[in-house]
């Protein structure tokens, strides 16, 4: 627990900010922060326990059909199953496989929830071929001590550019074998590169491991999913009615008494502008601080 007005602290956590930004900490509890912070909880669960869980992946079905995973030379069937399951598990239905070892590709039989994934599986014979179609090529890479000449980001990052380009044409994901990855060949048919960070003393994923993450980066790519589902914010108005409640509630607990600070006011302010509060969510914060500046208000001591 952050020292200090645990109320305030609340507020900051949404935008990771520590306390220490707005106000020096303080470090006993008087009975009114007590009560101002018994009061957020209990609003709390009661407006949030009940939000929607987001089912729906980022791309759309369109989106997905047009990615290909490239599986150039594997040769064990059990992981070429594995990452059918996975384009199965996250939506993705296009496996292409360039070369693969011939017994291994004809053991292949089924993965979990995949059969129709192998069934349809192209098989070519080059790395062009099988990329022909599409306006971008990504590779996979370990890296280790190749002298690269390409661009390699993280699955986060490259899976933005990769969306950008899924929404007009086909991009093409390729993994190497199991036992020598990408070889400079296939690498020279790539416009970058992607490697998933991994610790020093084991760099290289198993294939179907390696399948999953990235598209399950291409899944929940969260940028695009809150510019896909964008509020519209609270206006001025609504924030500086917010801001009044909650100067109103620190001035009330005691907070702003512990140490005074002139401009606290615009420090408050800014605080309030900086979370991007929806408008939706506007309302339920004038809500809570007015609950809680009642609440407050009872336990006062009547003047005399």
């Amino acid at each position: 627990m952050v020292h200090g007005s645990p109320f305030l602290a609340t507020l900051c956590i949404r935008q990771n900010l520590s306390p220490e930004l707005v106000f020096r900490p303080i470090d006993v509890l008087d009975g009114m922060n007590r009560v101002l912070v018994a009061s957020f909880l209990d609003l709390q669960a009661g407006v949030f326990e009940d939000m929607p869980y987001n089912r729906e992946p980022v791309p759309t079905l369109v989106e997905l059909s047009r990615l290909r995973v490239v599986l150039v030379a594997p040769r064990n069937p059990l992981n070429i199953g594995a990452a059918a399951r996975a384009m199965s598990n996250f939506g993705f239905q296009t496996l292409r496989v360039v070369n693969p070892y011939g017994p291994s590709f004809r053991e292949v039989r089924s993965a979990v929830g995949a059969s129709e994934i192998l069934a349809n599986a192209e098989r070519y014979k080059s790395l062009a071929e099988a990329v022909a179609d599409c306006t971008l090529v990504v590779g996979t890479t370990a890296v280790r001590n190749r002298d690269l000449q390409h661009p390699v980001r993280r699955p986060e990052y490259g899976a933005r550019l990769i969306h950008q380009r899924l929404r007009a044409s086909n991009v093409a994901l390729l993994f190497g074998s199991e036992k020598f990855g990408l070889s400079n060949d296939a690498l020279s048919h790539c416009h970058w590169l992607m490697r998933i960070p991994t610790c020093d003393q084991n760099i290289s994923m198993n294939l179907g491991q390696a399948v999953a993450v990235c598209l399950y980066e291409l899944i929940r790519d969260s940028k695009l999913a809150r510019a896909a589902n964008q509020s519209k914010l609270a206006t001025a108005g609504e924030l500086e009615r917010i801001t009044a409640l909650l100067l109103e509630a620190l001035q009330t607990s005691g907070f702003l008494d512990r140490r005074r600070v002139s401009d606290s006011d615009e420090r408050i302010r800014r605080l309030v502008r900086r979370l991007r509060l929806p408008e939706r969510d506007a309302v339920i914060w004038l809500g809570m601080l007015r609950q809680m500046l009642w609440k407050m208000n009872q336990g006062k001591q009547p003047e005399t």
